[in-house]
């Protein structure tokens, strides 16, 4: 009796190959294939669906960007990410900015062409500063574009990739900007800039944002933070010297994604980042040198999505894989 049933089994298996066969490879309707092994479209659906659930057919994407959604999900699943999206690497030019800033700017674009007043909130830098200039001129005066960091040097000097007031050129929705400079020259300049009502405003709206998009930056000489005159040569040192990987909107964090509490982070002026992360904080940085700082970023739970390209992304997994 045992024997008969195996040969029952296989015999179902071999349909369902066969079925499998017909629909996934040779394209057949499920009539056709019910007409082909000669049994009801009922049974030829339930076939497939045998086949599958036996890992009899294995699935191949044949699209260009197969690899990279397999990236996004691993990274997603590893993470558990809202959100997460990777490029491909454009091997030819190096420069990722504008592709990682097309595809962060279809979420961004989303959002602003909702008609319920809506609270988005951003960072700075270069890679923001594509995604913006994605976006299409559009009239939407009932949403509130916000800053998390302010864009000045110890001495005044502005930083060159600001993001809210030029989106809200944009878009014509309303600008606040943090006004105060990255990081303040002493513990009591930034208590007194953050107890200014327009700073206060600032962090209860960024507080309130549906989406907060912030770049991820490294830590090391002449990176952003450094090179646009935010931190000095003392500083970076410092940060360095206290095992500071990345940083965003000028909070450095060491590789297990934990904000420092010491060196700049006790004088940084931006709106405080939340740790874990309790909103939807998208981080949109790539580049395989960006990937240590994205790695920690996820790893201290910094931001809950993520959108990145192919380089920063394999660079990630093989760390994880290593670790």
């Amino acid at each position: 009796m045992g024997e008969v049933s195996l040969d029952r089994r296989d015999r179902k298996l071999d349909l369902a190959a066969h079925a499998a066969w017909l629909y996934y490879i040779a394209g057949n309707t499920q009539e056709e294939i019910a007409a082909k092994l000669n049994v009801s479209r009922q049974a030829a659906q339930r076939l497939v669906a045998l086949a599958v659930s036996e890992k009899l057919i294995k699935f191949r994407l044949d699209h260009p960007l197969s690899e990279c959604i397999a990236l996004a999900e691993s990274l997603r699943d590893r993470f558990g990410l809202s959100l997460c999206e990777v490029v491909p690497t454009d091997a030819g030019s190096g420069d990722t900015f504008n592709s990682i800033g097309v595809c962060a700017a279809t979420h961004l674009e989303a959002y602003l062409m909702a008609k319920t007043p809506t609270i988005l909130a951003l960072s700075s830098g270069r890679t923001l500063r594509a995604m913006v200039e994605q976006i299409p001129s559009m009239n939407q005066p009932q949403h509130k574009i916000v800053s998390i960091i302010g864009n000045m040097s110890h001495f005044g000097r502005a930083g060159r990739h600001e993001v809210v007031m030029h989106l809200s050129d944009r878009v014509g929705s309303q600008a606040y900007p943090v006004p105060t400079p990255v990081v303040a020259t002493s513990i009591e300049e930034r208590e007194l800039l953050q107890t200014q009502r327009s700073f206060i405003t600032v962090k209860a709206f960024a507080e309130q944002a549906k989406a907060t998009f912030v770049g991820i930056s490294h830590i090391a000489w002449n990176a952003p933070l450094h090179q646009d005159g935010f931190i000095n040569d003392d500083e970076v040192a410092e940060l360095i010297e206290l095992g500071a990987v990345g940083e965003i909107a000028g909070w450095a964090y060491d590789a297990q994604g934990m904000l420092l509490q010491k060196g700049t982070n006790n004088r940084v002026a931006s709106v405080p980042l939340e740790q874990p992360a309790h909103r939807l904080m998208i981080g949109v940085a790539g580049g395989e040198k960006k990937a240590e700082a994205i790695l920690a970023a996820l790893r201290g739970k910094l931001i809950t999505g993520l959108i990145t390209d192919e380089a920063a992304a394999e660079a990630i997994l093989a760390k994880i894989a290593l670790s």
